[in-house]
């Protein structure tokens, strides 16, 4: 009991810590309350969750206020974001507000007018110092659903100058949130290493449901294991799952490993996925990853040693970024059981910490040091289809990520056509579908850069983009023209319309739905009359299609 006692005192010390390190508190950005959809640090595909979502009621336009005194530092409107500003603190922080409806009225016609003058909807200013200065409770900008955004909200990252990384946007407005629920296990799972270790008979990794109906099965292991627990943080009022802020592992009375998701950088994103095996938070680091929120205190990288017939007593405590704490136990029994050989070759495995090069008849890939995570023993298979102009090769069954890039060069086995900028390297998926990794042709090679290791082989791409116009009919009435434009292969690359000869302002407003639109201005579309649309999109392999479309407005 004194020891889960001093366990919870240092999780609300860490808390108390950081939030004394903050100094500041900031004022809320909404005068509704603060409910989150999204947390800092949440698992996310290849990075971690970088600031706050701040659910608006469903709703967009809902005017943001300035959390303090500073100023305007950048403008930005692109495909991932939306409407983006940041805003530099008088305290050393500066924040990032994304997926914004619009800016206030003297940014947004800077910004139009930058769009017209480049011809390019997408936009990155850097305002002086001066220019735009604010106060505690100026007016900012107004919620919205732009960019990358499956519903309104608004996200909003705080950054620290002088180090430029992320930090927890949670303790600046932990006054004004009310919260009082403890994150929740849901599932363990176990990782025994391979040649070192077995769970239940098997080599491979399994998972464990955590049921309250239905009591967990006892689990039998022998030699070095690594454990991972799936868990969430809740909050009450709302059905949204958040990731977990502290993690601490205690085995047997003793701390094993700890994560705390305070901060980190830009350069660290990827270690994401050396740390979680789909929504499971490994209780282990992998020699090659270095993300700094991850601390083993058993002297072997958080693994465990099964090798008594007894059991081991595993202890979670959870804590989300208010105090809330929950625990969750599990047992493992020791139970001596065979370890099965392993005969890969040498040549089929890549270390981790060296420079890696695979060459094979047709394949020839080169991952640099610091690329890898750990080990990862290759599970070479190649295949060819009669219609493919090269084999189709399996390095890894599953897909493995890579840290950076690194150079793949698959050789074609028949050129049909002469134009070789119509070939691409192409990944393959576990379902068989092929997706686009780009390059260039070298020497009977295709070559690209490649930040995964998996099943790749070329494909070609003739086909231009399809564009289809959503609900003509109604542009005239609505005043906002509304395109579909798909690419099977590759993806657009470009793409630009003109209304009458002139240049017209597309952009994708959301990206989740893919429709581009262009909102008819009457400062650049004489209103009151036919308009001719011209609208032309390219692929990433450079096939184009246009079409013309006639409207009135």
């Amino acid at each position: 009991m004194k020891k889960l006692f001093l366990t919870i005192m240092l999780a609300s010390l860490s808390m108390m810590a950081w939030s004394q390190d903050s100094n500041d508190i900031y004022q809320p950005p909404f005068d509704f309350p603060l409910v989150f959809s999204g947390n800092f640090g949440e698992i996310r595909a290849n990075h971690f969750h970088g600031g706050l979502d701040f659910k608006t009621q469903g709703a967009t336009g809902k005017p943001i206020r300035a959390q303090a005194n500073g100023y305007i530092s950048r403008i930005r409107v692109n495909t991932g974001s939306g409407y983006v500003l940041n805003v530099t603190y008088d305290n050393g922080y500066y924040l990032i507000y994304r997926h914004l409806t619009k800016f206030t009225e003297e940014i947004d016609k800077r910004v139009k007018d930058w769009q017209y003058e480049h011809e390019q909807w997408e936009v990155d200013i850097i305002p002086e110092a001066d220019e735009y200065p604010v106060k505690a409770g100026d007016l900012l900008a107004y919620s919205g659903n732009t960019g990358y955004s499956f519903g309104p909200h608004l996200h909003l990252d705080v950054v620290e100058v002088k180090t430029d990384e992320f930090v927890d946007p949670l303790p600046f407005f932990s006054h004004a949130v009310k919260d009082h629920t403890a994150p929740k296990a849901e599932g363990f799972m176990v990782f025994p290493q391979r040649r070192k270790g077995v769970v239940d008979g098997q080599t491979e990794a399994k998972t464990y449901n955590l049921n309250a109906n239905a009591p967990l099965k006892p689990i039998y292991a022998w030699g070095e294991i690594g454990v991972g627990l799936k868990a969430y943080d809740h909050m009450e009022g709302v059905t949204n799952r958040y990731g977990v802020k502290l993690l601490l592992l205690e085995v047997d009375g003793e701390e094993v490993f700890r994560s705390e998701v305070a901060r980190f950088a830009e350069s660290e994103h990827r270690y994401i996925n050396s740390w979680t095996d789909g929504q499971y938070m490994k209780q282990f680091i992998e020699p090659g990853n270095k993300l700094r929120m991850l601390k083993a205190s058993n002297g072997n990288r958080g693994l465990l040693t099964i090798d008594e017939e007894r059991p081991y007593h595993l202890v979670y405590t959870l804590t989300d970024g208010l105090g809330n704490t929950s625990k969750a136990e599990f047992t493992i029994i020791g139970k001596k059981q065979v370890i099965p050989a392993d005969d890969t070759d040498e040549k089929m495995i890549f270390r981790w910490n060296e420079v890696n090069i695979l060459q094979q008849p047709g394949v020839d890939l080169v991952v640099p040091r610091g690329r890898l995570y750990d080990d990862l023993y290759l599970d070479y298979y190649v295949s060819k289809r009669a219609q493919d102009v090269a084999f189709t090769y399996q390095l890894s069954k599953k897909t493995v990520s890579l840290h950076d890039y690194a150079d793949l060069s698959i050789g074609l086995t028949q050129v049909p056509i002469e134009d070789m900028s119509k070939f691409y390297v192409a990944g393959v998926d576990s379902k068989g579908k092929r997706y686009s990794l780009g390059g260039r042709f070298e020497d009977g090679y295709m070559k690209a850069k490649v930040r995964e290791i998996g099943t790749f082989t070329v494909g070609i791409d003739t086909i231009p983009p399809v564009v289809t116009p959503l609900n003509p009919q109604q542009w005239g009435r609505s005043g906002t023209v509304t395109l579909q434009v798909k690419d099977e292969h590759t993806g657009i690359s470009t793409y630009r319309g003109t209304i009458d000869g002139q240049y017209a302002l597309f952009g994708k407003y959301n990206s989740v739905n893919n429709h581009i639109v262009c909102y008819l201005d009457p400062d650049h579309v004489q209103k009151g009359g036919k308009h001719e649309l011209v609208f032309t999109a390219t692929d990433e392999c450079g096939n184009t299609v246009t079409e013309i479309y006639n409207f009135t407005w």
